[in-house]
C-alpha cells in the first residue's frame, strides 16, 4: 500500500472518530442535559384532559418550559412518548433534562390542588371554589348536584346531598371531573362518619342526616362557636319534648332571605316544611352546610334542661337561656327593645 494512500486512511478514520465523538457528545446532550431552563426552581405545567401530543407541545412552548422544541421532540419519539398523553397538573423542576421530563409525564406523576370546602348556604359556591381550583366547569358539577339518576347511585337526593359535603380542605388532582368529585366528598363523608360518632347519633335515635340537619341549624343560629353544643343541646331538648323547633334560621330559609334581622308573624306564615315555627320536627334538609364543629356540637350537646334562647341585647351575638316560657318572654322582650332603641324593624 503506497504510503500516501495510508496516510489519507489514518486521517479519514481519525475524521470519523472525531464525528462520532461528536455526534454521541451531541446526542447525549439533547438526552440527558438540561432541557427545562434553570432560571426557576420549578414551573407549573397544566395538560387537560384529551390533549395530544401537539397540544402538549404547544403548552410546553408557549410556556418556555423546553429549551430546544426539535430536541424534545427526537428524544420523546425515541421513548415512544405520544400515543397516550395524561392530564393533570405537573410541577416541573428547572434544570430537568429531556428524558427526566418525558419520564414524568409519561408517568403521570402529578401534582395535587387544594379545595377549600367552607360552609355555605347553597351548593352553588362548593361548584365555584372546586371549579375555580380544578379543571371541572361548576355548571358540570351542579347538573350531577341536581340529576336524581346519578345522586341515587350514591344513595342521596337532591334534598339531602348538601349534608354530605363537610367543609375542609381537600386535596384533588387538577384533572377531576364533576363525578369524581362527588365521589371523593362522599369518601370524605363516610370516613368522617366512622362507628363512634353513628353510635352517637343512634344514642340521639337520629341517623347522620338528621344530625347534619339539626347541626345545619345550630351553624346559623351561632356566632360564638363556643355556644354551639348549649344551641344544640336547647333543639335537642325541644325534640325529646315534641315542641316544634322555632328555629328563626329555618324560616329565613323558608323565606329565602337570610339577611332579615327580624323575624316577623308575617315570614311565620310562610307556608314551607322548613318553617319549624309551622311544622314540627326537623325540616326535610340542611338549611346550610354545617361545619363540623356544629356536627360535633350536636353529637356531645351540653348538659342542661334549657328549652328557650335569644339573642342577648347587648349586641354580643351571645345568647340568654331559659328554662320556661315566662323567662323567655323577657329575655325576648329586652332584645326586642334593644332592635328598637336601634331603630331595625326588619
Amino acid at each position: 500500500m503506497k504510503k500516501g494512500l495510508v496516510k489519507g486512511l489514518g486521517i479519514s478514520f481519525l475524521l470519523l472518530i472525531i464525528v462520532g465523538a461528536g455526534a454521541a457528545w451531541y446526542l447525549n446532550k439533547i438526552i440527558y442535559g438540561e432541557a427545562v431552563p434553570s432560571d426557576k426552581e420549578s414551573y407549573e405545567l397544566y395538560v387537560p384532559s384529551g390533549a395530544d401530543f401537539n397540544t402538549l407541545f404547544d403548552s410546553l412552548k408557549m410556556n418556555n418550559l423546553i429549551n430546544d422544541g426539535n430536541a424534545f421532540k427526537w428524544v420523546a419519539g425515541q421513548m415512544k412518548f405520544g400515543e397516550k398523553i395524561k392530564s393533570g397538573k405537573y410541577i416541573i423542576k428547572g434544570g430537568l433534562s429531556n428524558r427526566e421530563l418525558i419520564s414524568q409525564l409519561r408517568l403521570g406523576e402529578e401534582s395535587s390542588e387544594k379545595v377549600v370546602v367552607n360552609s355555605h348556604r347553597d351548593l352553588n359556591r362548593i361548584a365555584g371554589a372546586a371549579g375555580h381550583k380544578l379543571e371541572l366547569d361548576s355548571v358540570d358539577l351542579m347538573k350531577l348536584f341536581n340529576d336524581d339518576s346519578f345522586l341515587e347511585t350514591i344513595n342521596y337526593n337532591k334534598s339531602n346531598i348538601s349534608s354530605m359535603i363537610l367543609p375542609d380542605t381537600y386535596e384533588f388532582y387538577w384533572d377531576t371531573n364533576a363525578e369524581q368529585f362527588i365521589k371523593k366528598m362522599k369518601a370524605e363523608y363516610d370516613k368522617f362518619w366512622d362507628d363512634e360518632k353513628l353510635a352517637k347519633a343512634q344514642a340521639l335515635d337520629m341517623t347522620s342526616f338528621e344530625v347534619t340537619t339539626l347541626a345545619s341549624i345550630v351553624q346559623e343560629e351561632v356566632y360564638h362557636n363556643e355556644e354551639m353544643d348549649d344551641i344544640a343541646k336547647v333543639y335537642l331538648n325541644r325534640l325529646d319534648l315534641n315542641m316544634a323547633l322555632q328555629a328563626d334560621p329555618t324560616v329565613k330559609f323558608a323565606v329565602g332571605d337570610f339577611t332579615i334581622k327580624r323575624v316577623l308573624n308575617k315570614h311565620l306564615e310562610v307556608d314551607s316544611p322548613y318553617n319549624t315555627y309551622m311544622y314540627p320536627g326537623l325540616p326535610p334538609g340542611p338549611i346550610c352546610i354545617p361545619s363540623k364543629t356544629a356536627i360535633n356540637a350536636v353529637l356531645n350537646p351540653a348538659e342542661h334542661n334549657y328549652l328557650y334562647f335569644c339573642a342577648k341585647e347587648d349586641f354580643s351575638m351571645y345568647h340568654s337561656f331559659a328554662r320556661n316560657l315566662k323567662q323567655h318572654l323577657i329575655n325576648a322582650k329586652n332584645y326586642q327593645n334593644a332592635l328598637n332603641r336601634k331603630k331595625i324593624f326588619k
